[in-house]
């Protein structure tokens, strides 16, 4: 489910959507994805954001992501669970980019109920542009940054 026009908002100790996501993801739940009383388990979810990830990725990026020559890597990763989410639930992963610098860019998500559009949990992480030759960090490259300037509204992007 896309929705161009649709404003999130949730605030957390932490993080603040601002902007519309132009980017969504249907995520089927597993059985085993449950734990002991009928809630989403905790280390599921990142595993869910790696999903709305690697697609919004292949979004922005289409055939250009050589997955096994990627140049960037998580930096930081963060969740807030700010709702309990049960197996009966339709979920999405909508994802964005809000910063971006010389050397990284951060990703905000929101694991959300399709259906009532409730926010079960956000994710923040930074990615930083990686040199694998040497194992270290490397300026983000200009297609990185091409393609999120493309994909996301410019106006929105902090630099």
């Amino acid at each position: 489910m896309e929705n161009n026009n649709e404003q999130i908002h949730a605030t957390t100790a932490t993080a603040r959507i601002e902007h519309p996501f132009r980017h969504s993801i249907k995520i089927q739940m597993r059985f085993n994805d449950i734990d002991m009383l009928g809630h989403l388990n905790n280390s599921v979810y990142f595993s869910y954001f790696d999903i709305g990830k690697a697609d919004y990725f292949n979004t922005i990026r289409g055939t250009k992501n050589h997955w096994g020559k990627l140049d960037i890597v998580i930096a930081n990763i963060n969740c807030d669970f700010i709702a309990p989410t049960y197996y009966t639930e339709n979920l999405v992963v909508k994802t964005q980019v809000t910063h971006f610098h010389n050397k990284s860019f951060h990703v905000l998500q929101a694991l959300m109920n399709e259906t009532t559009g409730e926010v079960k949990a956000l994710c923040r992480s930074v990615m930083v542009g990686f040199n694998p030759a040497t194992g270290t960090s490397a300026p983000l490259s200009q297609e990185w940054k091409d393609a999120i300037t493309n994909y996301e509204n410019p106006d929105t992007i902090t630099k």
